[in-house]
């Protein structure tokens, strides 16, 4: 019965819809200008690579980011610092961002949770 209980209680939502262990924020994606420009951690920047920036996390820690929108999901590897919009906890790769958005939309709402 417990295991049961256990078991069910992993897959329920709180009501702002997000799962236990994640926190809400905003994400945009860098811009073309710093395609090939070397990052805080010292890596070249590729838009196609599963990338972010974030303030405070280490170098090489692995984030997921969901969608609140439509719930695609993509994991980002930190190596670079940022935002500078203190509203956001993540810049990202422009290819990261495709995953869960389309350019277009500049700025998603996401939820997210460190892997690692």
């Amino acid at each position: 019965m417990l295991l049961t209980l256990f078991v069910l209680s992993c897959g329920v939502r709180n009501s702002s819809g997000n799962t236990a262990g994640y926190r809400s924020t905003t994400v945009s994606y860098y811009a073309n200008k710093f395609e090939g420009k070397k990052t805080a951690s010292g890596e070249v920047y590729r838009h196609h690579k599963m990338t972010g920036a974030s303030k405070s996390l280490p170098f090489g820690t692995k984030v997921e980011l969901v969608n609140v929108e439509n719930d695609r999901s993509v994991v980002i590897t930190v190596n670079d610092r940022g935002p500078l919009k203190p509203t956001r906890e993540f810049d990202i790769s422009q290819g990261a961002f495709r995953k869960i958005a389309n350019l277009n939309d500049g700025i998603v709402k996401v939820k997210y949770r460190i892997l690692n």
